[in-house]
């Protein structure tokens, strides 16, 4: 209960705050990188519903175009994708600039990832919360498959973390995030088999 109500957020600022020491000649490189490949666009921002579906920006590294079609709808997103923002997305470093996010207190480094304000009228009461605690970076969810498990799997791994959040279970997920990061595991969704849009549970 101490940890969940003091020791999480003291733990996110003082965390978050050294990756981003550590990690900022990186973020420089990859900025420089992005700005000349994207005009000027080094992020990309979009409205999420954070704690208690209170909605903030969340912010990414640009990793894709702003390519339309002739009825100007946005191109897939493997069509959009540049070659640097695919190199970005294989080691996960579009996800650093969230370390703002947690700064901020929009997001924690570990909690249920951040979806869309268009799922909320799909989730069931169960699913809806997951906004009982603040969105994370990587959670219990994306250590145990992210994109290769359903979205009904996923909500019950969210659910779980909610009911037994503790220091003991972060350190776990942080370690799992790390060990998958390196060997590239279930980091990003397939390209031949993506991870379709939220429309309820089946």
């Amino acid at each position: 209960m101490v940890y969940r109500k003091y020791g999480k957020r003291l733990f996110d600022v003082v965390i978050s705050l050294l990756l981003l020491v550590v990690t900022f000649p990186m973020l420089l490189v990859i900025g420089l990188l992005l700005y000349f490949q994207n005009e000027g666009a080094v992020f990309f921002y979009q409205r999420r519903p954070g704690l208690r579906e209170k909605p903030f920006k969340i912010i990414k590294f640009k990793t894709m175009t702003d390519k339309r079609d002739e009825q100007g709808n946005l191109l897939p997103d493997m069509e959009r994708m540049t070659k640097i923002g695919s190199r970005i997305r294989k080691l996960s470093l579009d996800e650093l600039p969230q370390l703002i996010n947690v700064l901020k207190g929009d997001m924690s480094l570990i909690g249920p990832r951040p979806l869309l304000f268009e799922y909320i009228p799909y989730y069931t009461e169960q699913q809806r919360r997951r906004h009982e605690v603040r969105p994370g970076i990587t959670g219990w969810a994306q250590v145990n498959g992210r994109n290769s498990i359903s979205w009904e799997k996923k909500f019950e791994y969210d659910r779980y973390y909610i009911d037994h959040l503790s220091f003991a279970l972060d350190m776990k997920i942080v370690g799992l995030t790390v060990i998958k990061i390196l060997k590239r595991e279930g980091v990003n969704q397939s390209d031949a088999q993506p991870m379709q849009p939220f429309r309820g549970t089946s």
